[in-house]
């Protein structure tokens, strides 16, 4: 519940900075036009989600023959979650990992690498698998789509404040403003994408922490999860992927390591993840 509440209040304050660098750079029409412009791209993007990032990673479905045992665990973990049976993907990558996607319930798809499927016991895919359905659960590409939306916004406005600075437009009238207006609005430029960025980062750290809560709850083993993670982020480390920046937040664990992309993590980091696991399985009597 904690990370909900973290996940709204980081969604209010981006919005608070979007209405505040929105009128204060462009006025109230400009605002308008940059939320609608960055809606309809990032609305597209949500619509339609499951079948562009599946297709970029040349995922295949799985069908029931090949491996009725996971379609047998999806459905058991779909069934304890009250949603429909997501599709079960296949992603041709050696790196392990794992991500949902999909508008939500009914409309979702749980995609494995090949790697993963060959370095995770049975109890703990089934952890990795029961994560995936709680960001299905918590409508997280909703959440994350209207963080982007809110951004994207911000950032359109910035960059018309950028070409009007070049070519003077607006300057018409504040000629006599002095170089302190033209300093603060350099500042704004600099200042403004880097917080709207690290509000989206912070969004995103959030709802890993709850779909590891949920994922845990719902497959009943937080150990087995811990156990996952923490095998998945050692062979993150040491097996590279060709990875699509403005993906990573999707996999269960950040698939770009290294250099400023660790930096700016779209994932909390993993002792805290597993901490926080092994705590849960302590308060459900399953560590002494």
């Amino acid at each position: 519940m904690g990370h909900m509440i973290r996940s709204t209040l980081l969604l209010g304050l981006l919005t608070g900075l979007f209405l505040f660098i929105g009128y204060t750079l462009a006025g109230q029409s400009g605002m308008v036009i940059a939320l609608i412009f960055a809606g309809i791209m990032n609305f597209l993007s949500y619509w339609f989600s499951d079948k562009i990032v599946l297709a970029m990673y040349g995922a295949r479905e799985i069908p029931y023959e090949e491996a009725p045992w996971l379609h047998q665990m999806v459905e058991e973990l779909s069934r304890k979650a009250n949603i429909p049976k997501p599709g079960i993907y296949l992603v041709p990558m050696e790196q392990p990992n794992a991500f949902a996607t999909g508008r939500g319930p009914g409309h979702a798809a749980v995609a494995v690498t090949r790697g993963i499927m060959e370095i995770l016991d049975e109890e703990e895919l089934k952890g990795v698998l029961a994560h995936e359905l709680g960001h299905i659960i918590n409508r997280d590409v909703l959440i994350s789509t209207i963080a982007a939306t809110i951004a994207g916004a911000i950032s359109m406005i910035v960059h018309w404040l950028q070409w009007a600075l070049i070519f003077g437009f607006g300057r018409g009238e504040d000629e006599d403003a002095g170089p302190g207006a033209l300093i603060g609005s350099i500042l704004l430029i600099i200042i403004t994408p880097i917080i709207a960025t690290l509000i989206q980062l912070a969004i995103s750290r959030s709802r890993e922490y709850l779909a590891d809560e949920t994922g845990a709850k719902l497959c009943g083993c937080p150990l087995a999860l811990a156990r996952a993670l923490e095998k998945i982020h050692n062979y993150v480390m040491q097996v590279p992927a060709r990875v699509n920046e403005g993906t990573a937040h999707l996999f269960i664990d950040n698939p770009l390591k290294g250099g400023i992309m660790e930096l700016l993590s779209t994932h909390p980091p993993m002792e805290k993840r597993v901490a926080r696991l092994v705590e849960m399985a302590r308060k459900m009597g399953q560590v002494v």
